[in-house]
């Protein structure tokens, strides 16, 4: 027996997809999914079967890579500590980004390019080094929490170098690009 029709567009949100992505995918056009959704339709066994066939693969192939994504130790600065200490952080643990915090919340986030446009800039080398990270930040990380997934993730990693990882409100990790590239 099928879980409710009304669980598709759940799920396919869940996975990340757009209408049209799993419409390709089982073989249909995108106003079915649409009007599936939304209830409009009465569709037939062979379709319906179709789908949550896929949505079934899917949740299963995301579950296993989900599984092997874990994320790293947060390595941090507070937002008072010069971009000199960043800097060398940054090059002990080869990141080429690190959030900023303000006690435990996060409040910024400083990379590699954020250093480079005060170079660029024109500022010396020795002034941005005395600087606090909180006078050049950029905005933070997002977060997620331990659950999230691996769609979820993707999708943030190509906007954002990295997502924090939070467990009821407490950042415990973070996933990086270069995590995400490693599952291949």
């Amino acid at each position: 027996m099928f879980p409710a029709i009304d669980e598709i567009g759940k799920r396919r949100r869940k996975l990340g997809l757009k209408q049209s992505e799993l419409a390709k995918m089982a073989g249909v056009s995108q106003s079915f999914i649409a009007k599936l959704e939304s209830g409009k339709i009465d569709p037939s066994y062979t379709k319906v079967k179709t789908i949550f066939e896929i949505l079934d693969h899917l949740e299963a192939k995301s579950k296993i890579h989900e599984e092997k994504i874990a994320p790293n130790k947060v390595i941090s600065v507070q937002k008072h500590e010069s971009i000199a200490r960043v800097v060398k952080l940054m090059k002990e643990h080869g990141f080429s980004q690190i959030p900023v915090f303000d006690g435990k919340q996060p409040v910024g986030s400083i990379s590699e390019k954020t250093i480079l446009h005060q170079i660029i800039a024109g500022k010396e080398l020795q002034q941005i080094s005395n600087l606090p990270a909180e006078a050049i930040m950029d905005e933070p990380f997002p977060q997620i929490s331990e659950e999230a997934p691996l769609a979820l993730i993707s999708s943030l990693l190509q906007t954002y170098p990295a997502v924090l990882v939070s467990k009821k409100g407490e950042i415990t990790g973070i996933i990086t690009k270069a995590d995400l590239l490693r599952l291949l």
